[in-house]
């Protein structure tokens, strides 16, 4: 007659090994998942009197704008905020990309077998 134990000490281990294996799998993701949030795009306007960051999200961080820039007139001040800002998301979208073509690489070998099956 089986108990139901009989068996366990493999299933343990298996499932053991099963999950190790998985968290190394997935331990590039999570790094690079973790760099993604790191990262801000930076951008200035206006000989640099105006800077503006952007987030991961696409959310303006930080808006920077020197006092000196005031000077430069209400349209020309809008101007100059929407150009740095622009270029903060130019700068975001560029790295995000560098981070997830090299994030990425440890696995292009499994999409390319992939997509053959």
């Amino acid at each position: 007659m089986t108990t139901p134990d009989d068996g366990a000490p493999f299933l343990d281990e298996e499932m053991s090994r099963f999950l190790s294996q998985f968290q190394a799998d997935t331990a590039p993701l999570e790094e690079l998942r973790e760099r993604l949030d790191a990262i801000r795009g930076r951008g200035e306007a206006a000989d640099g009197l105006v800077r503006a960051e952007v987030l991961p999200s696409g959310a303006l961080g930080s808006l920077r704008i020197d006092p000196r820039a005031m000077r430069l007139g209400a349209d020309a001040l809008a101007e100059a905020v929407l150009a740095a800002a622009n270029d903060a998301t130019a700068d975001l979208t560029a790295q995000m990309a560098g981070l997830m073509t090299d994030g990425l690489n440890p696995f292009a070998d499994e999409i390319r077998r992939f997509d053959q099956d």
